[in-house]
């Protein structure tokens, strides 16, 4: 076993160099969800230089298979493709800023493709070792519902492939490189989004008696907004309610007609979601009813529940001790409230999904995600695609 996971890691280490030249490509290059057309045709020709047969499902993204030895084992491994919609800032990165003004790729998801992509080197070196068939995922639009990994999900083309397990990983900010960060059951939230415009009667700020304000209106229901968890829901429950954006008037001295909040809800379950948006709608109609007001409320749902499968994560777990020690994996306690749609794939297909730590001072990259400073230390791909070679190559 020893030497087994030696040559996979020794591996790592021969196509680290290509992992961080192909990182950086990527960073240069990024495309937002849905729109990762030379991506895809990148991840294509690198694919095909390894001659794995490559299969498009949806528009954007692809699939590598590569065939071993026969058997009914078949494993699949998911990164996702696309860049933020946003402009990237930070000195560590400057040799390969993005080179396209409004996309960045400030979540790490260019790690993901470059990680994959070295795995894809390791598993046709060692072709002969796998039994079974490996499907390489690289999904578009993990950042825009509905979420690539709901559309391919729903095309059916994993389950005709027959894939009887699913694994993925994010770089993680918090955790130094070497590390990883795993928890069976719940792992990652539920993420809802919810759009409202409170509908009043603008006028002079000088007269708010002759105006229904929506201002004061919208921060009324923030404000009672944050008491449904804390009053609601079971202590025991976690949630979040977070308003994010509040957008109303455009002057000093005029009171607007309408006011429109947009936010997100995070829960574990539809059963608690569905009792938020019962509550966020009771007070907005109470509110408005009250004033002589009246709004609109859009809630829409995310993806579900990241819930890693117990025997997954084992699998995961060990994998993970033959590449870096027991000492080195990270059991998280308590879940994370940020979401991923990993989560659509669980739905159908038992599954475990990781933190690949990536933080470090050196690198400049405990920046969190979606912060313009993102970064990653790129030695992480050391041990992120020798646990990924692993799970499918381990004895």
């Amino acid at each position: 076993m020893a030497g087994y996971n030696t040559t996979i890691r020794e591996k790592a280490e021969d196509y680290f160099d290509y992992m961080v030249q192909t990182r950086r490509y990527l960073h240069k290059n990024p495309e937002v969800s849905f729109k990762e057309y030379d991506t895809t045709e990148y991840i294509i020709h690198e694919l095909k230089k390894l001659n794995i047969d490559v299969e498009q499902p949806l528009e954007t993204g692809c699939i590598g298979i590569i065939e071993g030895k026969p058997s009914d084992k078949v494993i699949a491994l998911r990164a996702d493709i696309d860049a933020l919609a946003m402009d990237e800032e930070g000195d560590a990165k400057k040799e390969f800023f993005s080179e396209r003004p409004g996309a960045a790729h400030c979540c790490g998801h260019d790690a993901h493709m470059a990680n994959l992509l070295g795995v894809a080197r390791i598993l046709t070196d060692m072709q002969q070792e796998i039994e079974g068939k490996v499907l390489l995922i690289f999904q578009p639009g993990e950042e825009k519902l509905p979420g690539g990994g709901r559309l391919l999900t729903e095309s059916g083309f994993l389950q005709k492939q027959g894939v009887k397990e699913i694994y993925g990983l994010h770089m993680s900010p918090a955790i130094e490189p070497g590390k990883i960060a795993v928890k069976s059951g719940s792992f990652m939230a539920r993420p809802d989004e919810f759009e409202i415009e409170i509908i009043g009667k603008g006028g002079h700020a000088a007269s708010p008696h002759q105006t229904v304000d929506p201002v004061v209106l919208a921060a009324e229901a923030i404000t009672k907004f944050q008491t449904i968890v804390s009053r609601s829901l079971d202590p025991t429950e976690p949630a979040v309610v977070t308003v994010g954006r509040v957008r109303a008037g455009s002057t000093y001295n005029v009171i607007p007609g309408s006011a429109e909040l947009i936010g997100t809800v995070r829960t574990f379950s539809k059963d608690t979601a569905d009792l938020i948006k019962q509550r966020m709608e009771q007070i907005l109609k109470g509110i408005a009813e009250g004033a002589g007001a009246a709004y609109s409320f859009q809630f829409n749902e995310g993806y579900p529940a990241v819930v890693n499968d117990e025997n997954c994560t084992d699998k995961l777990v060990a994998a993970a001790a033959n590449v870096i020690g027991e000492a080195n994996i990270i059991r998280m306690e308590r879940p994370l409230m940020a979401g991923e749609d990993f989560a659509f794939y669980q739905q159908v297909f038992p599954g475990a999904f990781f933190f690949l730590g990536s933080g470090s001072d050196e690198a400049d990259s405990k920046w969190s995600w979606h912060h313009p400073r993102y970064n990653i230390d790129e030695k992480a791909f050391l041990t992120g695609a020798s646990i990924m070679a692993g799970l499918v190559l381990d004895r």
